[in-house]
């Protein structure tokens, strides 16, 4: 069990601590002189049940807000400290909210000083605390008056701390290890050594490990698992790695850091989340407000920008997307707090939702659809929603990170919804069985449509297809499932243009009769082809229907074009191609010039620099300088 206090500054918090633990926490030379704690604190004792409590104590001064947040993350249990001589102060108050932000639901509160005050005001203020904490989480906690000076109630609150231990159920040791770093330093004989409150999964010796927000591969060549030396530590205890590894050279991990598995190795400059903010607020929290956003041990500054674009009322909740100035890392589900600009005030907090949303080219309807799949539970429900929210598919390692899924997990995952799984650019997409069906096999007969309206070309290009489908279809998601209607065989890709298996182009009769006197101007056993203008007074055509026959019959497979005022048929360009092979074969060097190929073809230089400049575009050959190679292939 973790425990932490929480307090105004000076009511007691580390008098209290050393009664219980038998340890003075404040270690700086500092607190010791001003009598205050300004960093956080820690002991460990057997309270009487066998087992290890780990106590962090933290700053109640105002300026160490930062530092009692990072105390008080991923703890089980709060040891709410209110002096009897002071009674609930500024402090009380804003630790007690931010207990309830972070999601703290188990307590004691310790009525310290007793010995100075009557037995009345004891009373009065047991009174006071039970009603402070009536609308928190922490409602019902029970309230002891306790001495650390004369000792009395000392028993009573271990035992109820006892009977905290009893009631935790046990942490889950499920996905990935996260340790939130709230120390680092350098212990002699050892080496780099972070401390922190472990947050999800366990960790073993020699295991590796990422040091985030960097990225460092890191080795863990030592444990202390709540003080005691370990094989491993997990999910609900205090632990100390002694680190070793080549990216501690590069940057030395610090309060706010984290040391993770590698499947948890993500991070980013925008969360989604669903905030609260204080009843206590004087004014709504509005779009665009500069915060500090803490998660964890750590402190990052940023904006909160509402959904609807409008301010959130004092005591009211909305989904918000955070803007973070520098990266972050966050799962879904950790809690959050944010505080001012100045760092001087809580304003409200609430829960990570989404940690990696995908933004560009998504509608305000799709990513609040996203954010609510990203809220339900459990998490074989949140996957399925997600599948309906992302009709473009979900990115299945951003989805396991965002919930932190280890390996095995993340791998059952698509089974669960009988998902669709594609392997693309490096990513692996899930989609709606269903969806993804119908969306493959509307392919097919839109491509078969567009056949019988365009008989006399060669095949449909990307955005020709999408008009033809019934409802309108994201580019990536059409490419997609382009490529799987390809491998299927149910569609064919012919330079770019798409096809049925099979589908010949019907030329009409005036194509047929034009062609036929155009194939006999081209085909010359010299090679020696007229251009496009000295095809006109032969044809007896104008230039702009002769262009656009020409082109029509290029993309048909009938011709080639050489360039806009040169086409030749297919079978003069494989002869031309053959010659340019035989000219490099023939040479030393494998090189040839473009008077090597004018010889040897007897063609034009115009002409000759033309082709030569078409083999260079396609891959038969490349040039250096003022000469080429042939390439491999054809």
């Amino acid at each position: 069990m973790i425990v932490a206090t929480a307090g105004h500054v000076d009511h007691g918090k580390t008098l209290l601590v050393k009664a219980l633990t038998g340890t003075d926490t404040d270690r700086l030379p500092e607190e010791k002189a001003r009598g205050l704690t300004i960093d956080l604190g820690f002991a460990y004792r057997d309270l009487g049940d066998g087992s290890v409590t780990g106590f962090v104590d933290v700053p109640g001064h105002e300026k160490f807000i930062r530092t009692m947040v990072a105390g008080v993350s991923g703890i089980d249990v709060v040891l709410f400290i209110v002096a009897a001589d002071d009674g609930p102060m500024p402090q009380t108050a804003e630790h007690l909210a931010i207990l309830d932000l972070l999601g703290v639901t188990r307590g004691v509160v310790a009525l310290t000083k007793i010995d100075r005050v009557e037995a009345a005001r004891v009373a009065e203020l047991e009174a006071r605390c039970a009603a402070l904490l009536a609308p928190t989480a922490l409602a019902g906690s029970p309230v002891v008056p306790v001495s650390a000076v004369t000792g009395e109630g000392i028993e009573t609150l271990r035992e109820h701390l006892l009977d905290c231990a009893r009631r935790l159920p046990p942490r889950a040791v499920t996905g990935n290890f996260r340790l939130a770093v709230d120390r680092s330093f350098l212990l002699k004989g050892a080496g780099r050594v972070v401390t922190g409150t472990v947050f999800s999964g366990a960790v073993e010796l020699e295991a590796a490990v990422v040091h985030l927000p960097h990225g460092g591969e890191l080795r863990v060549r030592g444990i202390h698992a709540q003080n005691r030396e370990a094989a491993r530590a997990q999910a609900g205890q205090r632990c100390a790695l002694n680190l070793a590894g080549a990216g501690l050279r590069d940057h030395e991990p610090k309060r706010g850091d984290w040391i993770v598995a590698a499947p948890a190795a993500c991070v980013s400059r925008r969360l989604d989340a669903d905030i609260r903010v204080l009843a206590s607020e004087s004014r709504a929290l509005a779009n665009r407000t500069p915060v500090h956003v803490h998660i964890g041990a750590t402190d990052v500054t940023g904006r909160v920008v509402t959904f609807d674009g409008r301010a959130i009322e004092a005591g009211a909740s909305a989904p918000v997307q955070l803007l973070l100035d520098r990266e972050l890392h966050a799962v879904r589900g950790d809690h959050l707090v944010l505080r001012d600009q100045s760092a001087r005030r809580t304003l409200g907090g609430g829960v990570v939702r989404d940690p990696l949303p995908e933004i560009r080219g998504r509608s305000r309807r799709e990513r609040l659809a996203m954010l609510e799949a990203m809220c339900a539970e459990p998490l074989e429900a949140a996957f399925a929603a997600a599948l309906a929210a992302q009709p473009g598919g979900v990115d299945l390692t951003r989805f396991a990170q965002a919930w932190n899924l280890e390996p095995a997990a993340a791998a059952a995952l698509p089974a669960t919804a009988a998902a669709v799984v594609i392997e693309h650019a490096g990513r692996r997409l899930a989609f709606d069985h269903a969806r993804w069906s119908a969306l493959t096999a509307a392919v097919a007969p839109a491509l078969a449509a567009w056949h019988a309206a365009q008989p006399d070309r060669p095949g449909a290009s990307v955005a020709e297809l999408a008009d033809r489908l019934a409802e309108p279809v994201p580019a990536q998601l059409l490419a997609l499932v382009i490529e799987a209607c390809v491998a299927a065989g149910t569609v064919e890709r012919v330079g770019g243009l798409l096809r049925r298996p099979g589908h010949a182009v019907k030329r009409s009769a005036a194509d047929e009769a034009l062609w036929r006197r155009v194939e006999r101007l081209l085909d010359r056993a010299d090679l020696k082809t007229p251009v496009v203008h000295d095809m006109l007074e032969t044809l007896r055509i104008e230039l702009k229907p002769l262009q656009a026959f020409l082109a029509r019959s290029a993309q048909q497979g009938y011709l080639v074009r050489i360039s806009d005022k040169r086409y030749m048929l297919p079978g003069s360009v494989a002869r031309l191609e053959a010659m340019v092979r035989d000219i490099a074969a023939a040479r030393p060097d494998g090189v040839f010039s473009v008077a090597d190929f004018r010889d040897a073809s007897g063609i034009g230089r115009n002409a000759v620099v033309e082709i030569l400049e078409y083999f260079d575009k396609v891959g038969v050959t490349r040039r250096h300088g003022q000469v080429r190679i042939v390439l491999r292939g054809s």
